[in-house]
């Protein structure tokens, strides 16, 4: 098949959206199939780097893109939609003639993907990678209508699709209640995949020497943009909370984020000094590394559809202590590979993590975890999770 991928973000800017469409592309790749991604030029000078997905490199069709101010990340390009018309990218697009066209994003972009699959009569398939109403914060007054408008906007968009794609049940379950009739049954649940095997392989970063922390010190590790809707500062109440009973537990804060300055100054309060280390924004390999060379992962953002990071750690062998959230127990099974606590009361919510963390310090219980955790892995193997998209686009077909 002829398969076009259209996203709002792209490589070399790193996040889970940008990593899953480019293991999509590269899995689609790898079993036979032609792939196209048209996405926002990165910026000059700059240019998609690998992630580690397996596969070959897809074609590239770059539509004009600007550095949004204020808000947005560094690197992070978007589409510059009045200059689309003379756009190269788009015509190339066009010409590449694709019998499927899968958005990754429903607005920009995504209306160029619906424009392009009723010009050619092709199906149209969108997966939902992002809770939106949990980024309202940063719109300030306007938060409340804009979430409104967003909602509105979303469920037309939906109806123009052939088939929408959740990376996870709740996520699914969410949109079909939305939808409602006739279209609920087009919503298919098909997880992100990871490339198992690779994780395995890296050779893991040991915090420890480069800390100047003991040999045996317990180490746990957080992964993720340092942002408050993905709440890292629960993460270092949770560790100073079971740091009174650990005199040896450590933490490793693994990324960036506008959130940085706050936790480097929480991490320097006397509970904390010394026990933190955060690494600011490494390569996606680095990250992953770093990640396993720790002993437990801690995850507190309730803003995921599928929280990829949490497969990535039980592939890296790490048990997990989360907070219950959305798409967490979709990769998470409480006390077999990991442990789950409730959200409410929030006041309290640091606590119950805490006692998570101290449960696992016990090493046979760790261990029997770390175990089901890296044996079982393969159940988000990327290649089984490109079969499942690929069956869909037969299906359209």
């Amino acid at each position: 098949m002829r398969v076009l991928l259209t996203t709002e973000s792209y490589l070399p800017y790193l996040s889970g959206v940008t990593v899953s469409v480019d293991s999509l592309a590269r899995g689609l790749g790898a079993r036979g199939h032609e792939v196209m991604v048209l996405a926002p030029r990165p910026a000059r000078g700059a240019k998609p780097q690998p992630v580690g997905s397996p596969g070959p490199a897809p074609r590239h069709a770059w539509l004009p893109s600007y550095q949004p101010p204020i808000v947005a990340p560094p690197g992070y390009r978007m589409p510059a939609p009045l200059l689309f018309p003379a756009s190269v990218g788009l015509r190339e697009a066009r010409d590449f003639r694709p019998e499927i066209v899968h958005a990754h994003s429903p607005f920009v972009t995504g209306r160029i993907a619906r424009r392009l699959a009723a010009r050619l009569d092709v199906p149209l398939v969108f997966t939902h990678h992002t809770r939106f109403a949990d980024y309202a914060h940063y719109l300030g007054p306007l938060a409340r209508p804009g979430a409104r408008l967003t909602d509105a906007y979303l469920r037309h968009f939906w109806t123009a699709c052939a088939a929408i794609v959740a990376p996870s049940e709740d996520l699914a379950h969410d949109i079909r209640e939305r939808l409602g009739e006739p279209y609920a049954h087009r919503v298919r649940v098909i997880p992100t995949g990871i490339d198992v095997a690779g994780i395995r392989g890296l050779a893991p970063i040991d915090p420890r020497a480069e800390a100047g922390w003991p040999a045996d010190a317990l180490v746990v590790a957080s992964v993720g943009r340092l942002a408050p809707e993905k709440s890292p500062e629960v993460v270092l109440e949770a560790v100073a909370v079971a740091a009174g009973q650990l005199p040896g537990l450590r933490l490793v804060v693994i990324g960036g984020g506008p959130s940085h300055a706050r936790l480097h100054a929480r991490a320097g309060r006397p509970d904390l000094v010394g026990r933190v280390l955060l690494t600011g924004a490494v390569p996606r390999l680095e990250a992953l590394a770093r990640l396993a060379g720790a002993d437990l992962f801690l995850f507190t953002s309730r803003t995921e559809t599928q929280g990829l990071v949490l497969a990535e750690a039980l592939a890296a062998g790490l048990p997990v202590v989360t907070v219950e959230g959305p798409g967490v127990r979709d990769s998470v099974r409480d006390g077999i590979d990991g442990l789950v606590v409730p959200p409410e009361p929030a006041d309290t919510l640091a606590h119950r993590l805490a006692g998570g963390i101290v449960s696992l310090a016990d090493p046979s219980r760790r261990a029997a975890m770390a175990e089901r955790a890296g044996g079982d892995a393969d159940r988000f193997a990327v290649d089984r999770r490109v079969g499942q998209v690929a069956e869909l686009y037969e299906s359209l077909r």
